[in-house]
């Protein structure tokens, strides 16, 4: 029985990441990964499918940061919650906001790839689900705020969607950009004076 050559992997890997960073997923080529990785095209399709199948393995580590870090944190059951870490969930600080980027820093690379270079795979309207779940979330703790009192202005959720993907693109855009960290430090700092969470939402 043949034993698999392990050391192709990373090799594969990176050659995809620059080739996808490159070019986008429509006009990469394989064989150019291929080449640039000093494997053969046989090599890949042992592992993988085709190309989309190696473009989802390449940014598979952004997706899983995103569903463990961002999605489990907006997915929280809001009831144990007490009102006033209610409150504190609408207060976003320079530090709160740098939180998330620090989550996705890691991955920057491949945040990158999935937002701006995925055109023709699974993940091309990645943007607009993204969009669409953190809405969800944000209108359910919307929701739970209005009804224990403590939120005043009134939202519909096509506004609250307007708002959460102007939010977001202002995460994400700075990655897109190629911002270094300290740059994204001072832009935490003037999010946080133009998106007033809690005063969209009228809490008190």
């Amino acid at each position: 029985m043949s034993v698999r050559d392990t050391s192709i992997d990373p090799r594969l890997i990176d050659s995809a990441r620059k080739e996808f960073m490159e070019r986008g997923f429509l006009k990469a080529e394989l064989k150019r990964i291929c080449d640039n990785a000093g494997v053969t095209t046989g090599a890949v399709y042992k592992r993988y499918k085709g190309k989309e199948e190696l473009f989802c393995a390449v940014v598979q580590d952004a997706v899983d940061v995103i569903e463990e870090h961002i999605f489990t944190r907006m997915d929280l059951d809001l009831a144990p919650l007490s009102d006033d870490e209610m409150h504190d969930m609408w207060d976003m600080t320079p530090k709160k906001t740098m939180e998330m980027f620090d989550i996705l820093w890691d991955v920057r690379e491949d945040l990158i790839l999935l937002l701006d270079k995925a055109s023709g795979t699974v993940y091309e309207n990645y943007i607009n689900e993204f969009s669409r779940r953190m809405t969800d979330s944000y209108y359910r703790y919307y929701e739970e705020t209005k009804k224990r009192g403590r939120a005043t202005a009134k939202i519909t959720k096509p506004e609250m969607h307007v708002l959460c993907t102007a939010f977001w693109n202002a995460i994400y855009e700075p990655f897109v950009h190629g911002m270094s960290r300290k740059e994204i430090e001072e832009h935490c700092k003037i999010m946080c004076t133009f998106f007033d969470w809690p005063g969209v939402v009228g809490l008190k």
